[in-house]
């Protein structure tokens, strides 16, 4: 807080700089944002802090003055500002289901509090009392509704409906007010099986019928998510090339970056056995659609196997690749299409480590198909040279 007198002040939080004005009412000390700094020069601060100051002395609230004005403006109630915030990113959003989630989680914990405030209304106390009461019975859903919320705040700043610090934001504010959501409550990862028992079960699994127990066959065998797998389609395969390949597009990926995917042999053998539907797809659920999000999971339940997860084989195949394999960790993470978070690292890197990653992808296959003979051929396949 850095003052100029009269009770003005410019306030400096990380990258937002702003105009406020201590003042006292009524034997209350109370504090008002005038603005922004990149919007408001000294000048206009100085003057609206004297009018301020001249309102509380003749007994009038500045700040419920102000609300009184805005009210007579444009400026939105939460509802409604969350509804266009929403209905402008919805294309840039992955899929539907996740509007969806915006608007059901803001309309269960924000709006029966905030929702018919003017968001230039709302304040700390408010955001704490939305969050209170589900941060430590959900900490990963209220996370999620004080990003929202703090968003949605955010647009209405830069469209001139609010001023002074979000309320919502996390660092330096309400990081004092709440515990962290680690100390609440341990990150929980994909329950998934030890690497030494997949043989096993990958034997037990191909015994079994149907659409979803191939798929997650192919799932196990490509360490792919089951979304990936879900929409294959056998357009985005070439099995015709030295190397085959599945690309997978963009839109299904989670960094959304389309992903090449080497087959080593017992793949396209596998896939060589698959049926071919009129949809298109690699594997059909109901009426020519993709199979249900929750198909693969079912087989493990059928097969008694609720202790473990679609999603944790990517893990069994991360463990195999550490404990087994002599490749580099960033094969073993290209393959799982993991973004590198090292922004310098990845700025130099920029290949797809195509062909060691293939070479990585046969060992796995052939691990989980014929185990005894993985063993054998693991660290040498890992030790080719490029």
């Amino acid at each position: 807080m850095y003052a100029d007198g009269n009770g003005l002040y410019l306030q400096v939080r990380e990258n937002s700089r702003a105009w406020v004005i201590r003042f006292t009412f009524k034997g209350k000390a109370r504090m008002m944002g005038l603005g922004s700094l990149r919007l408001v020069s000294l000048a206009e601060a100085r003057e609206r802090a004297l009018a301020v100051q001249k309102l509380a002395l003749e007994g009038i609230d500045p700040i419920k003055q102000r609300r009184a004005e805005r009210q007579r403006t444009d400026t939105p109630v939460f509802r409604v500002a969350a509804e266009r915030f929403i209905s402008a990113h919805r294309q840039s959003w992955r899929n539907v289901k996740h509007a969806s989630q915006w608007g059901n989680t803001l309309a269960a914990y924000a709006n029966p509090v905030v929702g018919n405030l003017s968001i230039d209304e709302i304040t700390t106390e408010h955001v704490l009392k939305i969050l209170r009461p589900i941060w430590h019975s959900k900490p990963e859903t209220a996370s999620r509704v004080r990003g929202r919320i703090e968003r949605i705040l955010d647009w209405g700043a830069s469209r001139g409906y609010r001023s002074g610090a979000n309320p919502a934001r996390w660092s330096g504010h309400l990081e004092y007010s709440l515990p962290s959501r680690r100390s609440v409550k341990k990150e929980a990862h994909h329950p998934a099986l030890p690497w030494l028992e997949l043989p096993t079960f990958y034997a037990e699994l191909a015994d079994q019928a149907g659409q979803a127990s191939k798929a997650l066959l192919f799932t196990i065998l490509t360490a792919a998510r089951t979304n990936e797998t879900r929409g294959a389609r056998w357009e985005e395969f070439d099995l015709t090339v030295d190397v085959p390949t599945w690309c997978v597009p963009s839109e299904r990926m989670k960094a959304q970056r389309a992903h090449r995917v080497p087959l080593a042999p017992p793949v396209t053998k596998f896939l060589d056995q698959l049926p071919r539907f009129d949809s298109g797809y690699l594997f059909e659920g109901r009426a020519g659609k993709p199979l249900s999000v929750n198909a693969m999971l079912a087989v493990l339940k059928r097969m008694n196997r609720t202790d473990i997860t679609v999603h944790g084989f990517r893990s069994t195949f991360r463990d195999w690749c550490a404990e087994q394999m002599a490749f580099p960790r960033e094969i073993a993470e290209a393959a799982l299409a993991h973004v590198n978070r090292d922004r310098v690292e990845a700025a130099y890197l920029r290949s797809d480590l195509f062909t060691k990653r293939y070479r990585l992808m046969q060992a796995w296959a052939s691990y989980v198909t014929e185990p005894q003979e993985a063993t054998i051929l693991a660290h040498p396949a890992a030790r080719v040279g490029p």
